[in-house]
């Protein structure tokens, strides 16, 4: 069983002892959602009253069963296994088989289907969506306000006024931004040189993720003229069809492909064909980071969600969750004609403090009346760019960054803090607190070479 205290460690990289936790033995339960507070849901096992395998109103409230005796909180449940089942989508969402069997006929027909087909048998498909209680939409910050909830009790649990912790960002950034764009036609790959032309006039850096036995021909001199411009490569899927979690032995197959191509594309992160998924079986996957999972999949053809809006580790990959809702469901699902969603999104991942993840399709997006919106959403971004400090980066920054501080480690030198590991002269210091009942941190952004000018 992994230790309580092991996913708050992972996410915050505060010193262990002030995070005295400790759960009751609850191995004999039987997994289900329960609740933990007015503002944190859970699913995994407790000691403590009943568990439902929906949420509902009526969710049994372990708080009340928290005990906190001689500097030691003791829970009725395992907050690192709930975290990870969450990270991992763990919380019964199955594929019933009329599901596998329509999926599976839809990819065989697909490629002989006009786009405005595919869209009518989508939104069928999607009926219903709004009515999900979890995860919640349009954003989900379960794990977020988990946490919160977990280290307010080691706050009172150990008596101090503030729990110290390496700031999730480099240089103090309130939150991060990263732009991906899946490249699934030959049209969206011969796009791509004026889409880096519109990102650049913004300041933004993009990955693009591209297919290897796709539609359309991959060379040397494209992924050159992408890299040479300061942009990632990234490999989507092996073929695009909706069917690399199909069957073990089949992915298996495909996977050995897909590892053979990222070494000769030179590239370290992954995400699968619409956004299917199955996190168990990424050790066959030879990347450095995926960015496959959505924070709440209501409009994705795999339903789910891993809850967060931070990066995290699935065993030695990490994961940057995709928080942000694709611009194809946007403008061709919802049928939006404005940015206001996006908009709302980016407010609640950054009162979170969290990663800003956009998925923007070149096959899509440079229709006229699509890229004044992406263009209305840069502009954005930008603004608050200047007045939030918001960190712009690769994905691969990103994930650089994120194994680099899960390394780094708080000393304290008796009157202070301080960090020491690899790239921490780009790291903060920040502190926990208990403000009216509610978590709030506080930090001092630290002085870039820019900022001194």
């Amino acid at each position: 069983m992994s230790h309580p205290g092991l996913a708050l460690m992972d996410r915050y990289r505060c010193p262990s002892t002030f995070l005295n936790i400790t759960s009751q033995d609850v191995a004999a339960s039987d997994s289900g959602f329960f609740r933990f507070g007015s503002n944190a849901i859970c699913y995994g096992r407790s000691a403590a009253g009943y568990r439902r395998s929906r949420v509902s109103p009526t969710l049994y409230d372990v708080s009340a069963d928290v005990r906190i005796d001689q500097s030691k909180v003791y829970l009725p449940f395992n907050p690192t296994e709930v975290i990870n089942n969450f990270q991992c989508e763990r919380y019964g969402v199955r594929e019933s088989w009329i599901w596998k069997v329509a999926k599976s006929t839809y990819y065989r027909v697909r490629p002989s289907l006009p786009r405005s087909i595919r869209e009518e048998i989508q939104k069928f498909h999607l009926r219903g969506w709004r009515a999900l209680a979890f995860p919640e939409w349009p954003v989900d910050l379960t794990i977020e306000n988990l946490s919160e909830e977990l280290l307010l009790l080691a706050l009172q649990a150990s008596g101090v006024d503030r729990i110290p912790f390496i700031w999730f960002w480099p240089e103090g950034c309130a939150g991060c931004v990263i732009m991906t764009h899946d490249v699934e036609t030959a049209g969206g790959r011969d796009a791509c040189g004026d889409l880096m032309d519109i990102d650049d006039s913004y300041g933004i850096k993009a990955s693009f993720n591209v297919v290897p036995q796709g539609s359309y021909s991959v060379s040397a001199d494209y992924l050159s003229s992408i890299r040479h411009r300061g942009f990632e490569i990234g490999i989507q899927d092996l073929s695009h069809d909706g069917r690399l979690f199909d069957k073990r032995d089949e992915f298996l197959r495909r996977a050995g492909l897909i590892n053979i191509y990222a070494t000769k594309y030179g590239a370290k992160g992954f995400r699968s064909a619409v956004l299917y998924r199955r996190p168990e079986w990424y050790d066959a996957l030879n990347f450095s980071y995926d960015s496959s999972i959505p924070n709440t999949a209501h409009l994705d053809p795999q339903r789910g969600g891993c809850c967060t809006v931070m990066p995290y580790f699935i065993r030695n990959m990490v994961e940057l969750p995709v928080t942000t809702t694709q611009d194809y469901s946007l403008f061709h699902l919802l049928s939006e004609h404005s940015i206001e969603l996006w908009q709302t999104q980016i407010q609640l991942i950054l009162e979170k403090n969290g990663l800003i993840s956009f998925i923007v399709h070149p096959d899509y997006v440079m229709r006229q009346e699509v890229k004044a919106l992406y263009l209305e959403l840069l502009s954005h971004l930008n603004e608050l760019q200047a007045t939030r400090k918001l960190w712009f980066a690769l994905p691969g920054d990103v994930d650089r960054w994120w194994r680099a501080r899960s390394k780094m480690k708080l000393i304290n030198s008796g009157t202070d803090w301080h960090i020491e590991g690899e790239n921490s002269e780009c790291a903060v210091v920040a502190y926990a607190r208990n403000f009216g009942g509610s978590l709030v941190y506080e930090y001092q952004p630290a002085i870039t070479h820019s900022d001194s000018h």
